[in-house]
């Protein structure tokens, strides 16, 4: 977190090429898989998202605390594009029957957990990603998504139930 927080401070104080590449080599990866999870492995979708999530953080950069992590703040930007791009996008639909998305034509066909995830209802998906497969705990769930960690939890035990059912 030091040499991130060194980067930042360096990029604000003279907007740095060289200070905004290095935060932008460290951190894309892990935005990426964390966007490409969350939309269902759907790439361009995912790399919309990343973009979007760079350009609002160099905009709030001032605004990082080092209260946590950066990796950590940036998901937190990354969540919020996503959320505000779900409310404006007419065709999002909260609530995908786990079921009916996992149900295929050929039962030989082996359901793998990228696909039952992507068919997870939204607030279920990201609490699950954030927390099974990132890592954070309910404590910084709840702060990127602007929950209390009770619905973290219950989140993430409705997410484990849905792919229990829905997983062979």
């Amino acid at each position: 977190m030091t040499d991130d927080l060194a980067l930042v401070q360096r990029f604000l104080r003279a907007r740095r090429d060289d200070a905004f590449r290095a935060l932008y080599r460290a951190h894309t990866p892990a935005l990426y898989g964390l966007a490409l999870r969350l939309t269902g492995g759907d790439q361009t979708e995912a790399e919309d998202l990343v973009q979007e999530s760079w350009v609002r953080a160099v905009r709030g950069l001032s605004s990082f605390r080092a209260r946590s992590a950066l990796r950590s703040w940036l998901c937190g930007v990354l969540m919020n594009v996503r959320r505000e791009r779900i409310r404006v996008d007419w065709r999002a639909v909260e609530g995908v029957d786990v079921e009916a998305a996992t149900d295929t034509s050929d039962p030989d066909d082996a359901l793998d957990l990228e696909r039952a995830i992507g068919a997870l209802p939204e607030g279920a998906r990201d609490v699950f990603v954030l927390h099974e497969v990132y890592g954070y705990t309910h404590g910084e769930i709840a702060d990127m998504l602007g929950i209390v960690e009770g619905t973290s939890k219950s989140q993430l035990t409705r997410a484990r139930t849905l792919l229990r059912n829905a997983l062979p």
